[in-house]
């Protein structure tokens, strides 16, 4: 058997005992971005099994788009990924407070 030459590790285990492998990552030429697809993602970033300059190349994305995704998840969870959470919650962030 072959195994292609990578950086990084293969595998890893995740806080809840769950084993993460680069197989569970979306596809590269992935496109739509559902929110489980960019949980998968930030979660293979913060366990370390890919770094965030790969995944910004291999998935074209922007590191705007990528720090935009990390904001959301942290301050709303799962849901702020939600392409119809994101519009509510970015409304949200950029209000201004209203004047008397």
């Amino acid at each position: 058997m072959y195994l292609k030459k990578i950086e990084g590790p293969r595998a890893v285990t995740l806080p809840d005992g769950r084993v993460m492998t680069r197989a569970d990552l979306p596809a590269p030429e992935t496109g739509r971005w559902v929110a489980s697809r960019k949980a998968r993602l930030l979660l293979a970033i913060a366990s370390g099994l890919i770094s965030r300059d790969y995944a910004i190349e291999t998935y074209d994305l922007s590191e705007e788009e990528l720090q935009s995704w990390e904001r959301l998840a942290a301050r709303h969870g799962a849901a702020g990924l939600q392409a119809r959470s994101i519009q509510k919650y970015r409304q949200l962030e950029g209000e201004l407070p209203k004047l008397p």
